[in-house]
């Protein structure tokens, strides 16, 4: 899952940039609301039945892209509702991209693609990053993603760049300091739904996975076969939900849990796992003598770089992107000898994806008190991460209406068959017990594969993880409920 704040926007920490596009992970997720749990019977139909939807066409190389890595894509815009509950209204152009079946003959089916984030370009994902995916799968399936509502070639949310460099800190000292928040929070959000217009106020995960069925049609299968990843399991979760039939197999991989349902709680368990990462990062470099902390007191180390910076969260949350990897090595060199370190503010309009949170979540906080009394619980039960990533989460959305699209407990039946979820033990933005919890919740319709080590993504932590993966989408060969795949020694 991705989670990125163009504030922070040219902040490092020894060699990880704080961009929009890379301060990713954050396990921040969206359900059914209450309710709202079916479309209008024939509000997706319309779609279909408007004739061809899509013109497929070879990618072309953009920004960065060299021509051989986008060489045997093909991009195209379909074109849906801004508001599923609403299909005769205002339309936007949705971006998807796909790879066929290399060897036709032995093709499986379609494999869709949830993007993590909120954030992340499933559009690239096919375009240059098409290695996340075994060789089988990339022979069997043809591969398909997309870029969700609001973000990068989908009409994205679009702010003005000196408003977003100015978004308060999450570590909030005072009442005024509160109140100021709630007000600039709504001033950005007046400015940007008047930079991205209509598509701004619908942007949640209900409306997502009304879009991720319209592909379904548009490419004339019956059922799909799924992979999300991070904040893209809970599209997939959703759509098992909404349109268990329409299902043939599905993994949810660093698997969020869109069931917390206090600000509490949330933020305790996120917490937790931050603090559960960092502590292996400290065992790892006790015990490695190549480590450049090894010795010395690390806790001790990390303690002093956050008293003396100028900005705690924006160092927190560069030291937490090094544990995504983990790149234990960099971590460490860093805290070795390096702070973090911010550029000038970016000027006229910029992206901003974390909007979606505030549709997907409610996470109120009543007053400062209330707020303060979260910061010194935190910072009492975690010795280091006394400003996880996620803090961020409760700041942007002080204020907001509430959401569109809020928590609640899974209830998916009738799968042919059950989705497999994926989790490290040891991930720092979607704990091991979040994956439990949505196990929990799924029964009978999900097992969880355990990765025995570290990291946010398990997929590609080594053979084990990735055969067992890719038997179950390709022959729906179902590991044994716990199952689980040995540690694999992290590089860097």
């Amino acid at each position: 899952m991705t989670f990125s704040r163009p504030a922070l926007a040219g902040a490092t920490l020894a060699g990880a940039t704080l961009t929009g596009a890379t301060l990713t992970g954050v396990a921040l997720l969206g359900v059914l609301a209450a309710g709202l749990t079916t479309l209008p019977s024939m509000a997706a139909d319309t779609v279909a039945a408007a004739g061809p939807q899509v013109r497929w066409t070879d990618c072309k190389p953009e920004g960065k892209d060299k021509p051989e890595d986008v060489k045997g894509s093909q991009c195209a815009t379909l074109r849906l509702p801004v508001d599923w509950r609403d299909p005769a209204g205002p339309s936007f152009d949705l971006a998807i991209a796909r790879r066929t079946a290399k060897v036709p003959s032995e093709r499986v089916g379609v494999l869709v693609f949830g993007p993590g984030g909120p954030g992340d370009s499933g559009v690239d994902r096919i375009k240059t990053g098409i290695s996340r995916f075994s060789t089988d799968l990339q022979d069997r399936f043809d591969i398909v993603s997309f870029d969700p509502r609001g973000v990068a070639r989908s009409n994205p949310v679009r702010c003005s760049a000196d408003l977003l460099a100015k978004q308060p800190s999450p570590i909030i000292k005072s009442a005024a300091e509160f109140s100021a928040t709630i007000s600039y929070n709504r001033q950005l959000a007046t400015d940007c739904r008047a930079n991205t217009g209509p598509l701004y106020d619908h942007i949640d995960t209900w409306q997502t996975v009304r879009d991720l069925d319209a592909i379904r049609r548009v490419l004339g299968e019956a059922k799909i076969t799924f992979h999300g990843s991070s904040y893209g399991t809970v599209l997939g979760g959703q759509y098992a939900e909404t349109y268990p039939h329409r299902v043939r197999a599905m993994v949810l991989e660093s698997v969020s849990d869109h069931s917390t349902s206090s600000t509490r709680a949330f933020l305790d368990d996120q917490a937790a796992a931050a603090q559960d990462s960092f502590d292996e990062f400290v065992k790892w470099c006790d015990a490695t003598t190549t480590c450049a902390l090894h010795g010395r007191d690390v806790h001790a180390v990390w303690a002093d770089q956050l008293a003396k910076s100028a900005d705690p969260f924006k160092l927190s949350f560069a030291a937490f992107k090094l544990l995504y990897g983990p790149q234990w090595s960099k971590l460490a060199d860093t805290l070795a000898g390096s702070t973090a370190t911010t550029t000038a503010a970016p000027t006229g309009i910029a992206s901003y994806p974390l909007a979606v949170f505030c549709q997907d979540w409610n996470l109120p906080v009543r007053d400062y008190r209330e707020y303060a009394a979260h910061l010194q619980r935190i910072a009492r039960n975690n010795q280091d991460v006394k400003y996880p990533g996620q803090l961020m989460a409760a700041s942007i959305c002080l204020g907001a209406p509430k959401a569109n699209n809020p928590q609640h407990v899974l209830k998916v039946r009738d799968l042919k068959t059950p989705v497999l979820l994926a989790n490290a033990i040891h991930d720092p933005a979607t704990g091991y017990d979040w994956a439990r919890s949505v196990a929990r919740q799924l029964g009978r319709s999900g097992v969880l594969l355990t990765y025995e080590g570290w990291g946010h993504g398990s997929y590609s932590k080594g053979a084990c993880m990735q055969s067992t993966v890719d038997r179950y989408l390709v022959a729906l060969d179902v590991p044994k409920r716990g199952t689980s795949c040995p540690a694999v020694a992290p590089v860097g």
